[in-house]
């Protein structure tokens, strides 16, 4: 496995990257391999970083792996690591505590970033696909059921007991009850927008019983959604600024019919910028391109220099804004998808000096030509 990594980082990957996160599972609820990896098969398949003048090891510790254990393994590899997620949580100092941690090691010359996000953590999800419940016992033996075998398990009152007092035990869960609000329902869309634990307290019964009765009423059609963290505003702004974090956890490529966080740089640039000024527009912009390509050892982007990618967007600094996410159904087997397509405040971008959309619009002309390259070292 260590030659495979080797081989790949020769043949131009970025780097390496791994997850211990809990929430990670493959088919039937088991974990996914890296996470029954102890922490020495771990440092076996970052050593092909050792020595390298370039190459990033991004990892997901999940609580399992100490910032301690984290920084010593990067004092050996020698190159720069990045995490994810450090956030927010409402009422709390934890993240001025990582950050001292990380300030205190930076000093003596470790170099990790944790990632942090101007954006709240905040997904959708229905019973067809309950992947925030999904930690929870009850629900991770019907991963792999059947439509029919999950709606029956839905009805079942003893599995409805049973499941709410495993979500009122469990000391771990991305299910956050109180947050939780009507997303999408095909039957009540009167409904959408309040909060479940209103609509249980209006009906007399618990969160959980209005989150499988409005599912089963739509098919399990009904989507909710929910902020899991980053919900202090000011411990987000204290962050986003800083010069030893990275922008982060955009979560782009997975999940993608419960999040989509790919705009989190308008939002950056609309929200945080311009409305709550926690930075200015030059600083936002240099975390956008050129720390990340410094950090990721891109030298031949991230700053609009002579003999450098001219990889360009144009955009409206009184108006850029993340827009609307909407849901596609345009993957294989009807799958669904949230995007971020319509931003406010894009004007022109160029790929390559090639400009493939003018005042907002797609020049089909600059597409066809495919001015991007594959990144190779």
């Amino acid at each position: 496995m260590a030659h495979i990594v080797d081989d790949a980082l020769d043949a131009g990957a970025i780097g390496f990257a791994s997850s211990w996160s809990p929430t990670h599972k493959g088919d039937h609820g088991r974990p996914v391999p890296s996470r029954v990896a102890d922490l020495n098969e771990l440092a076996a398949l970052l050593e092909p970083l050792h020595g390298r003048s370039r190459g990033v090891a991004a990892l997901l510790p999940g609580g399992v792996m100490s910032h301690a254990e984290m920084f010593e393994l990067q004092r050996h590899i020698g190159r720069p690591f990045t995490w994810t997620a450090l956030l927010t949580f409402a009422g709390s100092d934890y993240h001025e505590q990582v950050m001292a941690e990380h300030a205190a090691a930076r000093g003596t010359g470790v170099d990790v970033w944790p990632q942090v996000s101007c954006r709240p953590l905040v997904f959708q999800m229905n019973l067809a696909e309950p992947f925030s419940l999904n930690t929870f016992p009850n629900f991770t033996a019907l991963m792999d059921s059947r439509v029919e075998e999950r709606m029956a398990a839905y009805r079942d009152p003893a599995w409805r007991a049973n499941s709410w007092e495993q979500l009122n035990s469990s000391a771990f869960s991305l299910f956050n009850v109180n947050s939780l609000s009507v997303a999408e329902s095909p039957n009540r869309p009167d409904l959408v927008g309040r909060p479940v634990v209103e609509l249980a307290q209006e009906q007399g019964v618990t969160p959980l019983d209005v989150i499988l009765d409005l599912s089963l009423a739509d098919s399990l059609a009904t989507r909710f959604w929910s902020v899991l963290a980053n919900d202090n505003t000011e411990g987000i702004a204290s962050l986003l600024p800083r010069d030893d974090v990275l922008l982060g956890l955009a979560d782009s490529g997975a999940h993608v019919s419960q999040l989509c966080d790919a705009c989190f740089a308008t939002d950056l640039l609309g929200n945080w910028v311009r409305e709550r000024q926690v930075m200015s527009l030059e600083h936002a912009v240099h975390k956008l391109t050129g720390e990340p390509a410094r950090v990721y050892g891109l030298a031949d982007r991230g700053s609009v220099e002579i003999g450098k990618a001219a990889d360009l967007v144009v955009f409206d600094p009184d108006t850029i804004g993340p827009g609307q996410l909407r849901r596609v159904t345009d993957f294989p087997a009807n799958g669904e998808r949230l995007t971020a397509d319509t931003p406010m405040g894009m004007t022109h971008t160029l790929v390559n000096g090639v400009p493939i959309r003018i005042d907002g619009n797609p020049v089909p002309e600059g597409l066809a030509t495919r001015p991007g390259t594959v990144l190779r070292s």
